[in-house]
């Protein structure tokens, strides 16, 4: 069965204020100052006023696989469609999506993020890079994929630190729009399932100690975009999920273990 995801073109006027208070001293220093932050901070200055959103007609079908997971709405050849999208490694060479995927029909996680100036992105790609050995002793190929130009991919991967090797920049949101990942204003700031993100206060704190807005893409509309964790086996997909809204993250200890269900299972 074939479901639509249809972003139709809207309107959002947005009031700009100052936010210079909240990076004159520590970021963080309590609960309310973090919710200040993750709220007030796109509101105030990454969102232009009168600025039309419009994205693309995503048409996606049911896959089928034998690992138990959040995959429902894919067609079997997503894998093949996401594969000629053409991204950029985080240095600015052009790459193609199947470059990313374990050519040998190994198992590749697939991190989309948001975009690279997002705090709860910080804290996402901090948490990969410490999984990343583990990954890595299962023989799983880890990559993380975000929105913006490779220039504030870079911000990212040196400020944080994160493994430059791993790390991919998709300014237009291709691969983005191919998985149909939720888009808008709703999803954004005022979905419940980014409630969570209050659980994790000190991860993103600690993630937050070198962050810097100045890797929020000049396309202020990109600050609208959510993630989803896919793992493939060569291009087939196996698992995809969603992020519902803001910090909406898997647990990677749970994506590791559909990697491993997943060699097992299709071996």
């Amino acid at each position: 069965m074939a479901i639509l995801s249809v972003r139709t073109p809207s309107s959002i006027q947005l009031l700009r204020s100052s936010v210079s208070p909240i990076f004159s001293k520590p970021l963080f220093q309590s609960s309310s100052s973090f919710s200040s932050f993750i709220v007030s901070a796109p509101f105030a200055r990454l969102l232009k006023s009168n600025s039309s959103i419009s994205r693309p007609l995503v048409v996606l079908a049911r896959a089928s696989t034998g690992v138990a997971n959040p995959v429902t709405d894919y067609r079997e050849d997503i894998g093949e469609i996401l594969g000629d999208v053409s991204i950029f490694t985080a240095s600015g060479q052009p790459v193609k999506f199947s470059n990313l995927l374990d050519q040998n029909d190994g198992v590749s996680a697939v991190v989309l993020l948001r975009h690279f100036g997002c705090v709860c992105c910080w804290e996402l790609a901090t948490a990969l890079r410490e999984a990343k050995p583990r990954f890595d002793a299962a023989g799983v190929k880890l990559v993380a994929v975000g929105v913006g130009t490779p220039d504030k991919a870079r911000i990212l991967a040196t400020r944080l630190p994160f493994p430059m090797e791993c790390l991919y920049a998709d300014p237009e949101r291709k691969a983005y729009d191919v998985l149909g990942l939720y888009y808008g204003l709703g999803r954004t700031f005022f979905n419940p399932a980014s409630k969570k993100v209050f659980s994790r206060f000190d991860e993103i704190r600690k993630a937050a100690k070198n962050y810097t807005i100045k890797a929020t893409p000049e396309d202020r509309s990109s600050v609208l975009q959510q993630g989803g964790t896919f793992v493939f086996k060569g291009n087939k997909l196996l698992y995809g999920r969603k992020d519902e809204g803001t910090g909406d993250h898997p647990s990677l200890d749970d994506v590791l273990n559909v990697c491993c269900q997943s060699k097992a299972t299709v071996a």
